[in-house]
C-alpha cells in the first residue's frame, strides 16, 4: 500500500463519486476538509484505493486484482507492519468484492477483526415533519455552536474530531447544541457538508442521557437542511440500536447495509 500526496487525490475523489454508499467521510479527507491519509496501489497508475479518516473510519473501494496490494492490505489490517496507530472501522464498496477479500482475512485471524453492519439511510422529508409534530416540548434553549464550545465540548462523536479547528468549522461547519440550565446537554453537527448534502454527527453528553435532547438536537440541524436546500444523511452501526433508533424518528429509512469491520488496534 502506498500513500499518496494530497496533490495526488484527484483520481480516487473521481472514482470515489461512482461508489453507491454513503461515502462522505471520504470526500472529507480527499477534498481537504480534514486531514487523513490515502493508499494505493500504484502511484503511476492507481486502481485500488484505501482512505482513512482521522476519526477512525476507513473505506476501501477500487479493483482487486493486485496481489501485492491485497498482501500489503492483509498487513495494514492486522497492523504487522505498524501502519496504524489504533483501531478502525472499515468499510469497502459493496459493488468492488473487497469484502470477500476481508473476509478471508478475517477467516485467519478471528480474534483481531468484529464484523459488525453498517447502515445507510435515507431522509424522508414527509415522515420527518409528520414525526416533528409529536416531538416532545422543551424549555430550554438550542444555540448555534460557537467556536468556545467547538474547543470545550468532550465527547465521543463531538465536531473536533471533524474539522481541522475552531476558525474551520465556524467558516465551513456548523452545528447546534442544546442548553439545560445553561450547560451543553446534546449536539448536532455537519461532520461534513457538500453542495448538496450534510452528514449529522450527533452527541448527549454524560448526565443528559435519556431525555430525548438527541432528537431535539438533531432536528434543528435538520430544519438548518431544510431551510438551505441540503439533504440531510445518517448512517450508522446497526449495533447501535440508539443511533439506529433515533434515525428512524427523525425521518430516515434505512435502505443499505454493508459489512463494517473493527480493526483491532
Amino acid at each position: 500500500m502506498l500513500e499518496l500526496e494530497s496533490k495526488d487525490y484527484s483520481v480516487a475523489l473521481r472514482l470515489l463519486r461512482q461508489v453507491k454508499i454513503n461515502t462522505l467521510f471520504a470526500e472529507a479527507v480527499l477534498a481537504g476538509s480534514i486531514s487523513g491519509k490515502l493508499y494505493t496501489d500504484s502511484v503511476v497508475n492507481p486502481r485500488a484505493f484505501y482512505v482513512a479518516h482521522p476519526y477512525g473510519m476507513s473505506l476501501l473501494y477500487g479493483n482487486t486484482d493486485n496481489e501485492t496490494f491485497i498482501e500489503e492490505l492483509r498487513a495494514y489490517i492486522m497492523n504487522t507492519n505498524g501502519a496504524r496507530s489504533g483501531a478502525e472501522w472499515l468499510q469497502a464498496d459493496p459493488a468492488s468484492g473487497w469484502s470477500g477479500i476481508i473476509d478471508g482475512i478475517l477467516a485467519d485471524h478471528k480474534g483481531d477483526i468484529r464484523k459488525d453492519t453498517r447502515v445507510n439511510f435515507s431522509f424522508n422529508r414527509d415522515a420527518y415533519l409528520a414525526a416533528k409534530a409529536h416531538y416532545p416540548r422543551f424549555s430550554g434553549s438550542i444555540v448555534r455552536t460557537s467556536k468556545e464550545q467547538f474547543l470545550t465540548q468532550a465527547g465521543t462523536v463531538v465536531p473536533r474530531y471533524f474539522w481541522r479547528d475552531a476558525g474551520h468549522f465556524a467558516e465551513k461547519g456548523v452545528g447546534f447544541t442544546l442548553l439545560q440550565d445553561g450547560t451543553d446537554a446534546a449536539t448536532a453537527f455537519a461532520a461534513y457538508i457538500t453542495k448538496h448534502q450534510l452528514e449529522i454527527g450527533i452527541e448527549t453528553f454524560e448526565g443528559y442521557r435519556g431525555r430525548g435532547y438527541a432528537l431535539l438536537a438533531a432536528s434543528r440541524l435538520i430544519g438548518y437542511c431544510l431551510d438551505q436546500g441540503l439533504e440531510p444523511v445518517w448512517a450508522c452501526r446497526l449495533e447501535n440500536q440508539g443511533s439506529y433508533r433515533l434515525a428512524q424518528k427523525l425521518g430516515f429509512e434505512p435502505v443499505l447495509t454493508l459489512p463494517y469491520y473493527r480493526l483491532a488496534e
